[in-house]
């Protein structure tokens, strides 16, 4: 009797151990052991090899890719919940399909989105700085290192999917003001919960809001979503959190905007070019001015073992020929 032959998984980086472990049990897998980020060439190659890729959201699948002669490839199975580093349309019309791990990092992302959202305000990296840099702290005093309370403010939410509504209770909680611009209004029971107010004009949100939550996905439709020219609409003492995608996000305004003094700051877990971060962005972070953290939103063990689930469910599903749950089609987005 001959034995059916396991697929070839190709894994751009190093996943959890129970993950991985399970895929080499369950196909032929090769694994990303030093978790060095593969390079343009070596992305093309398991593209070319591979029956299945197993990609992260910093592998960029494009379409001079995807157009290989010869590809064994019949599935890429997204370890993320954004796709934005994939060409969609030109893998479906490859018939290739492709997936990702939506739903498992909604509380993860939330949970560091109200860190941040507390973060500024509450001047939380300055203070742990001046007893872990060396600084002088003259002890207790009634008028020093004063930052402002969040409860009563206006918090904007922009894109209220699951992040986005997980974020809104949270806030909720803390005593904010919730107001959200979205594609179509939340269910009334979830604005009714929420005490939330749907603004169908994001500039006119933007300009009455005290923070501002960048929730939504990057799409070619949300690219630079806060242009120079909505970044200017902002008030002086607001500030923007964003735990998203940086590209959503023009850096380089928001950047001159807060060193003129022109909005109060920002919490960013997410960057235009990533790794690579502005050094006018880490002199603002020294300064007090904005919270800097390395695009940890959704890092938890919880969260990466659930994600690593969804792809071998995803994968072994499509092996037996079965839609996957979390198949993402180019209409989805």
């Amino acid at each position: 009797m001959s034995v059916r032959k396991k697929p070839l998984v190709v894994v751009t980086r190093k996943l959890p151990d129970s993950i991985e472990t399970r895929m080499r049990e369950l196909f032929d897998a090769q694994l990303n052991l030093d978790d060095v980020p593969l390079t343009p060439e070596q992305i093309a190659e398991a593209v070319r090899t591979a029956d299945i890729l197993v990609p992260t959201v910093t592998d960029e699948i494009t379409e001079d890719v995807l157009k290989q002669p010869d590809l064994r490839l019949r599935m890429i199975a997204n370890f993320g919940n954004g796709v934005d580093n994939i060409d969609v349309t030109a893998a479906h019309a490859r018939g290739i399909t492709v997936t990702n791990t939506p739903k498992v990092l909604t509380e993860d992302t939330a949970d560091m989105t109200m860190a941040l959202i507390l973060s500024v305000p509450r001047r939380l990296i300055e203070g742990a700085s001046i007893l872990t840099e060396g600084k002088d702290w003259p002890g207790w005093s009634p008028t020093w290192m004063l930052g402002h309370r969040i409860g009563g403010k206006r918090l904007g939410i922009i894109g209220m999917g699951r992040i986005g509504q997980a974020v809104a209770r949270r806030a909720h909680a803390f005593g904010l003001q919730i107001h959200y611009h979205n594609r179509r209004p939340v269910a009334p029971r979830i604005a009714d919960e929420l005490g939330a107010t749907y603004w169908e004009s994001l500039d006119q949100m933007l300009a009455r809001m005290d923070i501002i939550s960048v929730n939504c996905p990057h799409t070619p439709a949300t690219f630079h979503l806060l242009s120079a020219r909505r970044l200017k609409l902002i008030r002086t003492d607001a500030y923007i959190v964003n735990t998203a995608r940086g590209e959503v996000i023009d850096e380089d305004t928001l950047t001159k905007l807060i060193e003129q003094g022109e909005i109060g700051g920002a919490g960013l877990d997410v960057f235009e070019n990533e790794p690579a971060i502005s050094p006018k962005l880490v002199r603002l972070a020294r300064a007090g001015k904005v919270t800097l953290l390395p695009h940890m939103g959704s890092a938890t063990i919880e969260g990466r073992v659930e994600m690593g689930e969804k792809v071998i469910i995803n994968i072994r599903t499509f092996l037996d020929n079965h839609k996957p749950p979390d198949r993402v089609l180019p209409s989805m987005l």
